[in-house]
């Protein structure tokens, strides 16, 4: 028998080469390059019936768009997020942590396509099938167009795909699936993307719809190669704190719809409930005249959401101080800080910072960073701010307030939510139509100390 051959082959952007390395030449990244076997040529990919004709180049304009069909699953949200429903023949790869719901949410759509009259293949690779069907009592799925199969061998789990037949693949997940006829380990880099590959000729020759389910790493990125997410044609992300019960859904690429779309999902006892107002959630529980306290409108996606900011500062027991947050860059709470102390002549070296998002979500946006301050300096001077007020603004360096985007969206939300005075960049007033600035009191600030001054009265 003759030896086999091994290959290093880098998990950022493919490159193969036959010595490890520590960083990649191609796209300098470091300790990127895994080990795998070099495939046998003779053991091919399953490939679905199709044409045998090559293509042929055709001019742009010639091209014949053909809008693709649609199955709406019943979540409205969820169907906003994919552009309009699940496109017909589309492979699409859901991640999250564990426990975060994914199973949970698939087996709700499964229901849902067999109520659309269509056939179901739940390949259930990490559970036992009595185990699925436990939990899919418990959310109320019974369906028997809903066909279960415990199997974790691709070449067995092809079979029962050309034998059933059906409209829509579910693969429980891509990292326990593997190919026998390769030597590498299930859940390996050679192993994720030959089943990935797979996936694709089912879901573009059969017209299957595939939906895979994905591991994530520590660090909270998909498990697998790069490659992985090129080849799917949508990538959702489940995001979300277990112990409040909510849970984003964001679809981070989408060939057939846009991107950074988010919805709201609550855990209940029957499974995943969509949330049609995020905004009511979140400041249900809000507590008026609290200093730390404030409200900031935030953009996910294509929607507005009031998300509620609390800080607390407190006197340091320890010879260091603290500086924690939950729900946004800790960097940026430390970059905050500094501009403070610059501007305002606040003393935090013996002070303990704490900040958080409440509800459990996470925001990125650096339009947040005015909210943080006042928040911050709210609870420094022991002031609570107005509860019918809302801010929003980037904050610079050199504590100057920057504009930011969709302003107007973010005022309409306000506006929704009984907020009657909003603190916005200045840069931000020109343009707003008459009907926002009539129905809110707008204030324009320039610079950080400026705002902070016009509450701190």
């Amino acid at each position: 028998m003759s030896k086999q051959k091994v290959e290093w082959v880098c998990k950022e952007c493919g490159t193969r080469q036959k010595k490890w390395t520590g960083s990649c030449a191609a796209c300098n990244n470091w300790d990127t390059f895994v080990e795998e076997l070099k495939l046998d040529p003779n053991v091919g990919r399953f490939e679905a019936k199709r044409s045998v004709e090559a293509a042929r180049p055709v001019r742009l304009n010639e091209v014949k768009t053909e809008e693709y069909a649609r199955v709406e699953t019943g979540f409205n949200e969820f169907d906003r997020i994919l552009g309009g429903g699940v496109a017909a023949g589309s492979l699409s790869l859901v991640g999250g942590d564990p426990g975060i719901g994914k199973s949970t949410l698939m087996l709700q759509l499964a229901r849902s396509f067999t109520d659309k009259g269509k056939r179901v293949l739940y390949v259930c690779g990490e559970e036992s099938a009595a185990q699925t069907s436990m939990r899919a009592q418990r959310l109320g799925v019974t369906s028997p167009d809903i066909f279960l199969l415990n199997e974790t061998i691709f070449s067995n789990i092809r079979q029962q795909i050309e034998q059933i037949e059906p409209d829509i693949l579910i693969l429980d997940s891509i990292q326990i699936v593997y190919k026998n006829e390769l030597a590498s380990l299930p859940g390996s880099v050679t192993q994720v993307k030959e089943i990935a590959m797979e996936c694709m000729h089912i879901a573009k020759g059969m017209g299957i719809t595939t939906f895979i389910i994905g591991h994530v790493t520590k660090s909270g990125e998909l498990a697998g190669p790069r490659v992985l997410e090129h080849i799917v044609d949508t990538v959702l992300e489940f995001d979300g704190n277990q112990q409040h019960g909510y849970r984003m859904l964001r679809a981070k690429k989408n060939r057939f719809g846009p991107t950074d779309e988010v919805t709201l999902f609550q855990m209940g006892e029957m499974g995943l409930s969509e949330v049609q107002n995020p905004s009511e959630i979140f400041l249900e529980e809000r507590s008026k005249n609290l200093p730390g306290s404030v409200i900031i409108p935030t953009i996910e996606g294509s929607r507005a959401i009031m998300v509620e900011v609390q800080a607390l500062v407190a006197q340091c027991a320890f010879s260091s101080a603290s500086r924690r947050s939950t729900g946004l860059d800790s960097n940026r709470l430390a970059l905050l800080l500094a501009v403070l102390e610059k501007k305002m002549d606040y003393h935090f070296h013996s002070l303990d910072v704490f900040v958080s998002v409440a509800g459990g979500i996470k925001i990125v946006e650096p339009a947040i960073d005015l909210g943080i301050t006042m928040a911050i300096a709210s609870s420094f001077c022991n002031h609570a701010l107005p509860p019918e007020l809302a801010l929003v603004g980037e904050v610079g360096l050199g504590g100057e307030v920057r504009r930011v985007s969709r302003i107007e969206a973010r005022i309409k939300e306000a506006i929704h939510m009984g907020f009657t005075k909003m603190i916005i960049p200045k840069r931000n007033l020109k343009g707003l139509s008459k009907s926002l600035t009539n129905s809110i009191e707008i204030l324009g600030v320039e610079l950080v100390e400026e705002a902070i001054k016009s509450v701190m009265r």
